[in-house]
């Protein structure tokens, strides 16, 4: 099944992985989460705080189909080869996950923004070591 989506990929022009193009959006909401975080505390602003919670829900919806797409890039570039990088990959892909579903929930329950910043810090630090693991995947 993997095979036959690429073939089809490759027959209309397209032969590059999948997952590199995914995780922009999920990767720039987790720096925009952090920065409006960040910016609403000095400010005392809301609507930065609100920001962050927004950009914290596209993370979280925008983060399956990057992780999908990682899979799948990973079964048919690498074979499904098991490595150090992969294994990490896969670690912080699914605490990310949890990170950004749990910062959800808690924000929609009323934590205050310095709680929700330090969250926002720790998934900012898992997009961190995901974007380090995937380069030494590629570039080694």
């Amino acid at each position: 099944m993997v095979e036959n989506l690429y073939s089809l990929l490759t027959e209309i022009g397209f032969s590059h992985p999948l997952h590199p193009m995914l995780t922009h959006v999920p990767m720039g909401m987790i720096i925009g989460m952090v920065v409006f975080s960040f910016l609403g505390l000095i400010w005392k602003d809301k609507n930065f705080d609100q920001t962050a919670f927004y950009c914290s829900a596209l993370a979280l919806v925008s983060i399956l189909p990057a992780i999908g797409a990682g899979m799948l890039d990973w079964l048919h570039f690498q074979q499904g080869e098991w490595n150090v990088y992969i294994i990490i990959k896969m670690v912080l892909g699914g605490i990310l996950t949890i990170l950004l579903i749990v910062s959800f929930i808690l924000k929609r329950k009323g934590v205050p923004p310095g709680k929700m910043l330090l969250l926002y810090l720790l998934c900012l630090a898992c997009a961190g070591g995901l974007g380090y693991s995937g380069g030494e995947l590629v570039y080694g």
